[in-house]
């Protein structure tokens, strides 16, 4: 028997949760330095709840090539890349009015 999503009644290869919270995520993209000048990424805005920040993160790392974390609920990426950033969340299926440039 597959397991059951909670949220919305379907099993779990057929749940659409995930994608419907994705489309309705305000995501906040800004660039900010740390210690020795160093750029760092911020993705932020994201529900942890809805959307499994470590797996995203995870991906956005291997796509972009570079190292990352994710600390209080927002994503950091060593390095700037905001614009590189956006094309990639909009692959993934969110909305890109949704997502702002700082």
């Amino acid at each position: 028997m597959p397991e059951i999503c909670p949220t919305c009644g379907l099993p779990k290869d057929l749940c659409a949760c995930e994608e419907i919270a994705r489309e309705q995520q305000k995501i906040n993209i800004y660039v900010t330095k740390r210690a020795f000048g160093k750029e760092m990424t911020i993705i932020k805005g994201i529900d942890e709840k809805q959307v499994d920040l470590e797996d995203l993160a995870s991906k956005l790392k291997s796509n972009l090539a570079c190292g990352g974390t994710v600390k209080d609920g927002k994503i950091e990426l060593q390095g700037k890349h905001k614009s590189r950033i956006k094309e990639i969340l909009t692959g993934m299926g969110f909305s890109p009015s949704m997502i702002n440039l700082k």
